[in-house]
């Protein structure tokens, strides 16, 4: 233990020692808080029960709703789109200024963030031959795909935007926040068709990119921006969700007749304003924080492997899951319908075990994520294994 406590103080040293001055930490902290905010959720609002000998989906929102302010902790993609619009667009006005063109700044993007994704496509792939000639029910293997599936929706959007940058830098947020509104009232005040409101699933997440963009150009210098966005953002989710007629969870309820995420309603983007607010209040002590070596070494590596732990987070439930039908096909928290605050302390139990098998797909697939930055040239005066925090090329791989 004292040897292992050794090597861990050790990497964390030598983490802050390669990390520019120049790096504003914050940023990184942000996103790693971000990412976990997105597993932590998935795993507590999703479930996978044992029925007629296969796995069907539910949610503890479905029988549980006053368990709706756990989706306000763990909704966490608007920071996401705020950390990612303040990187995009910081990231290519260095590149134009180093000469750098588009083709190039694009593909470099947007190739971290897409080789990560053929490992998943092509484990499942084959995975999903072997499950159905082994006999699994096609209903399973369906429920299986969708929850590794559906996170793609995200990386999509996140790509788009990306790609989109130089045209959308400069977009004042208030733009694509009025055209969310305008879908919504088209949607839910005239009868619109449902078609229309998946508009906002470019606008409602294009307000936290510009956002992040107007940051980068030092438009929350101050405090007060933010706390105007945190304010304003927190009493208008609040008077759409009393007297709007809103949904309180931020997360889609199986079941219910409207949700909030899919596609992204006026609601969620409110309170993506109010988290962006928080996010930017956060930024002086997260920097502080992150000026322990410690704590700046859990975040950096994290950052460095954020697409892997996106992209394997719910294969890695799925798997404690399905190992546990060998078990008993009633484990609690686990294949147990979630409809009392028992199933809520169960399930709290199994986390640790969802972290150990996603750890476990962090170290099979995280070299798919950092493939690019192995075939690149070394940075003068780097260690013989860089980590990729010093500046230079390198430095983009843990803003991918």
């Amino acid at each position: 233990m004292r040897n292992a406590h050794a090597r861990w103080s050790r990497l964390a040293d030598r983490v802050h020692a390669e990390t520019p001055a120049s790096r504003d930490r914050s940023v990184d902290a942000l996103r790693a808080l971000a990412i976990l905010g997105v597993v932590l959720g998935h795993w507590l609002v999703t479930a996978l029960t044992a029925a007629d000998g296969g796995l069907s989906t539910t949610s503890p929102l479905t029988r549980m709703p006053w368990l709706a302010p756990v989706s306000w902790v763990f909704q966490t993609l608007a920071v996401f789109f705020l950390v990612g619009g303040h990187v995009a667009a910081r990231g290519y006005a260095s590149a134009r200024g180093r000469g750098i063109p588009y083709r190039t700044w694009a593909g470099q993007r947007l190739g971290r963030l897409f080789r990560p994704v053929a490992a998943v496509l092509t484990l499942w792939g084959v995975a999903s031959v072997g499950m159905l000639l082994g006999g699994v029910a096609a209903d399973t293997l369906h429920t299986l795909l969708k929850l590794v599936l559906s996170p793609l929706w995200f990386l999509l959007v996140f790509a788009a935007l990306t790609a989109v940058t130089p045209l959308v830098a400069r977009l004042n947020p208030v733009w694509p926040l009025v055209v969310v509104a305008g879908v919504d009232v088209w949607r839910f005040g005239f009868g619109g068709p449902e078609w229309i409101g998946w508009v906002n699933v470019a606008a409602g997440w294009l307000v936290p990119f510009t956002l992040g963009a107007a940051w980068s150009r030092g438009a929350f210098s101050r405090r007060a921006p933010a706390v105007v966005l945190l304010a304003g953002g927190a009493i208008a989710t609040a008077a759409l969700i009393l007297w709007g007629g809103y949904p309180a969870s931020m997360v889609g309820v199986p079941g219910a007749a409207i949700s909030n995420l899919n596609p992204p309603t006026l609601a969620a983007v409110s309170f993506g304003l109010a988290q962006c607010g928080l996010a930017l209040l956060l930024r002086a002590p997260l920097a502080r924080a992150m000026r322990r070596p410690r704590a700046w070494a859990k975040v950096a590596l994290l950052n460095l492997s954020a697409m892997t732990v996106f992209l394997w987070h719910q294969t890695a439930m799925m798997t404690v899951t399905a190992l546990g039908l060998l078990v008993s096909a009633d484990l609690p928290g686990l294949h147990t319908v979630p409809g009392s605050p028992e199933w809520i302390a169960n399930r709290l139990l199994w986390l640790p075990l969802f972290a150990a098998a996603l750890a476990v797909c962090r170290l099979a697939f995280h070299g798919y994520e950092q493939g690019a930055c192995r075939r690149r040239a070394p940075v003068v005066g780097a260690p013989p294994v860089s980590l990729g925090l010093r500046e230079g090329p390198i430095k983009e791989v843990s803003h991918a």
